[in-house]
């Protein structure tokens, strides 16, 4: 089997929770070396989340930070002492790029900054993510997912459509699942490629600055275009003018008849053709000024039939139709078995789980799963010694001291 694109690459991650290590997580499953620096004691405060095994917490066992944290290695470092800080000094020299999250200012008062490390590693790619970015006037605050999402705006056009029809009073909500720290991960994980693509051409490394706000604002490109074009509001209530998620038989279904020959198309599925050669439903201007009227009719028909029934009639005729999934269907999917997406892994601690894989196949690479999340500093002596050339007994005493 072939390599996979970034064997080779050593990764430093000096992050918690969600965005940075999700980063750090996305190169690492590319085949980076990914060497995870953890407070010793503590660790990652991920391994604090669950769920747990059993609903019983041990940081050895959350099932955030396992999804996390495959394929890396962890260290316990304190870099604000001295000896840990020049640990992690000579690990920096050493990597090709570096991951971290902490508050603007932090790694300089540290000694650990961009403008210090390169000076010994030209070459180095510093990735840092914050709230909002490392220059003006929410620089320095603090902030934690409902902020970041809330301050990009895409908070204020939720919850839209059924839920806003059932709830209309129910106040602007944020994204689940904290998709907001996964967002800023994507963007700074694409971010660190091309700065690893333009070291190729310029011998030189650089300082990537990732805003969590800002990541959140680039996927939500259109209520902002909508604004600046228009002066449009994109808030709840006008989140769809009709068509979308509607309640069927056995959970919902999401129907978007946008374009006429869509609403023709779905009109003869629901035995209903004279709806579209009606006066107020003829066209998508009518629709859109009677869209109560057209989501009305769309649910009574829909509450009827399975979504399964309801896809299998309205995907032939091109109109746009999705089930909504839930859970055990997605992790039972045929299509998900043949693609091979959720994967065993073995955990010392935990037993075999199965765990997300990638969304991409290489043809000449192999499987991008090859270790478990790792324990709590399960690789000090693998990367201080081997790497550095600790000898044990430093370690050993760097341990006792609270450095590692």
């Amino acid at each position: 089997m072939g390599s996979l694109p970034f064997d080779g690459l050593t990764v430093l991650e000096y992050a918690g929770f969600i965005a940075g290590p999700y980063c750090a997580k996305l190169l690492a499953d590319l085949g980076a070396r990914v060497v995870k620096i953890e407070p010793p004691g503590a660790g990652d405060p991920a391994r604090s989340y669950g769920p747990f095994p059993g609903d019983i917490p041990d940081k050895e066992k959350s099932g955030l930070f396992l999804y996390l944290s495959s394929n890396k290695l962890s260290v316990t470092l304190d870099p604000k002492t001295p000896a840990g800080r020049d640990l992690f000094t000579r690990l920096a020299s050493k990597a090709g790029l570096l991951v971290e999250d902490t508050e603007p200012g932090t790694m300089a008062e540290l000694g650990l900054d961009y403008a210090t490390l390169r000076e010994a590693n030209p070459g180095l790619v510093y990735v840092s993510i914050t709230p909002y970015g490392q220059n003006g006037p929410k620089a320095h605050w603090k902030a934690h997912h409902i902020n970041t999402f809330h301050a990009a705006g895409e908070g204020y056009a939720l919850p839209g459509g059924l839920s806003h029809a059932t709830f209309p009073d129910r106040a602007p909500i944020t994204g689940g699942a904290h998709m907001g720290e996964y967002d800023a991960a994507l963007m700074a994980a694409s971010a660190a490629v091309a700065a690893l693509f333009a070291r190729e051409a310029w011998g030189l490394g650089q300082h990537v600055d990732v805003s969590k706000q800002e990541a959140t604002l680039a996927v939500n490109r259109l209520a902002q275009a909508l604004y600046l074009g228009h002066g449009v509001i994109s808030d709840k209530s006008r989140h769809y003018d009709y068509g979308g998620l509607y309640p069927c038989k056995d959970g919902y279904v999401n129907l978007f008849p946008r374009e006429d020959h869509q609403w023709q198309a779905l009109t003869e599925v629901m035995g209903r053709p004279d709806l579209a050669e009606s006066e107020i439903f003829r066209a998508r201007a009518a629709r859109i000024e009677h869209g109560d009227e057209v989501n009305a009719i769309v649910a009574g028909w829909a509450a009827t039939l399975t979504k399964s029934e309801i896809y299998q009639r309205v995907a032939p005729t091109r109109c746009p139709a999705s089930p909504f999934a839930t859970p055990e269907e997605v992790v039972n999917s045929p299509q998900m078995e043949a693609r091979r997406f959720f994967l065993e892994v073995h955990h010392p601690k935990v037993g075999t789980l199965q765990h997300p894989s990638q969304p991409y196949r290489f043809s000449v690479s192999q499987d991008t799963q090859r270790r478990p999340a790792p324990l709590l500093g399960q690789h000090n002596e693998e990367v201080l010694c081997g790497d550095l050339g600790l000898e044990p007994e430093e370690l050993a005493g760097l341990r006792r001291g609270g450095v590692v």
